[in-house]
């Protein structure tokens, strides 16, 4: 079994996505279903939920170029909630190094998430957690502002060894220039680059277990290094 891949301070996992058809999902998703367990927040909302990501970027949109230019080492931020509720706020950091990935985050009150979105960062100084001062040095620094409202339905699945997670990403939609988080009639569009497909994740540490390799076996499934990120804001071109 390879090693796990570390560096001071962190833990970094494999992170594998496809772009599949609706047809694939549903051969892939009978066959998990069978083996696997859905997360826990899953099983308690009908085996899926919504996800809405706010993202942010600098005035010259680095995280953006430096994804398009395929930038070994590389952050993104964003904030994320669940099924449009105020319930769990994160803010968090997507650190790539190579093809590894790696996520800090913070939890946010509502308030302070309100000020996170308007520019006003010295509420992160208050927060607790040890990441909550870098977050904030970077923000301000980098005058971080919100770039675009990323949507859809994620259908999770577990599995314990090497903390195997599979998710199936459905309906991807945005909404470039809105900021409107918590509001789930806000309105979004379809990334039509997916129409008909959705995206395939896979995370795991050292390696990934044959078992789920077989689950996973698909012929015609493509690859893609493309981030939700850059589907959504690729319309502004």
């Amino acid at each position: 079994m390879a090693a796990k891949i570390t560096l001071p301070g962190k833990q970094y996992r494999h992170e594998l996505k496809y772009v599949i058809s609706e047809g694939e999902h549903k051969l892939l998703s009978t066959r998990i279903k069978a083996c696997l367990k859905q997360d826990y927040y899953a099983s308690l909302s009908g085996g899926e939920y919504a996800i809405r990501s706010l993202y942010f970027d600098d005035p010259f949109d680095s995280a953006l170029w430096e994804k398009m230019q395929g930038t070994g080492s590389r952050d993104k931020f964003r904030i994320r909630i669940y099924n449009y509720s105020d319930d769990v706020i994160k803010l968090e950091r997507k650190h790539k190094e190579g093809q590894f990935i790696k996520k800090d985050s913070i939890t946010l009150s509502r308030q302070d998430c309100d000020e996170v979105v308007r520019g006003r960062f010295e509420c992160l100084k208050r927060n607790e957690s040890p990441f909550a001062m870098q977050f904030y040095g970077i923000f301000l620094a980098n005058h971080m502002r919100p770039r675009v409202l990323v949507d859809y339905t994620r259908e999770p699945y577990v599995f314990p060894a090497e903390d195997v997670r599979i998710t199936f990403d459905k309906n991807l939609r945005t909404a470039m220039r809105s900021t409107d988080l918590f509001n789930p009639h806000a309105i979004t569009y379809p990334v039509w680059d997916l129409r008909g497909c959705m995206i395939l994740e896979v995370k795991f540490n050292g390696s990934l277990p044959r078992y789920v390799q077989e689950l996973l076996t698909l012929g015609a499934a493509q690859r893609t290094a493309a981030s939700k990120y850059i589907f959504c804001r690729q319309y502004e071109f």
